[in-house]
């Protein structure tokens, strides 16, 4: 009977000393994104019409980083004219250019670039009222220490018919982290 005694003491003793040890260890918490959001109005070019054609864009350039690394990535929500809703000859083109970029006095370099093309079918695609939105993928780039990153980026758009390629619209960068 000793034996089962004083293993249960053990036993105690040792969910004493871990307890005490998981309760003093620091948390984990995942670092959030920051952002920041701008508008812009993008005319079509090619239409001249008595109806509304204007894409009307929100845009969320959000970065954070987290374990070394700086994670950037852009949410797109728009307002379209019912007109092109299932529409695909649109525009011939459509992509999201989003930057990784580290913040230093002067011009802020580009460190990695993606382009997200997938935001045309959304454009052409809206909702019964022409809204609708998109969120690029995520861009992750290795950290150097001592330095501040943000995510910029712009919406591209070859519009059907302008006999042009793609127009360049600017959002405002996010805040740097």
């Amino acid at each position: 009977m000793k034996a089962p005694r004083r293993l249960a003491a053990v036993a105690a003793a040792a969910a004493v000393i871990l307890g005490g040890a998981i309760a003093t260890a620091p948390t984990a918490s995942a670092a959030s994104y920051h952002c920041k959001t701008s508008s812009a109005s993008v005319d079509n070019p090619s239409y001249n019409g008595p109806w509304a054609d204007n894409y009307n864009f929100s845009v969320s350039l959000c970065a954070k980083r987290s374990g070394g690394y700086i994670y950037t990535y852009a949410k797109v929500s728009f307002e379209g004219p019912i007109m092109y809703v299932n529409e695909p000859s649109t525009l011939d083109a459509a992509r999201f250019h989003l930057e990784t970029k580290k913040s230093v006095s002067g011009t802020d370099p580009v460190v990695k670039s993606a382009n997200f093309t997938g935001i045309e079918y959304k454009l052409e695609h809206g909702n019964f009222a022409g809204n609708g939105s998109y969120t690029t993928g995520t861009i992750k780039y290795k950290a150097a220490s001592g330095y501040r990153y943000l995510a910029d980026g712009y919406i591209q758009l070859d519009w059907n018919h302008d006999g042009k390629a793609y127009r360049t619209t600017n959002f405002a960068a996010s805040p740097t982290v």
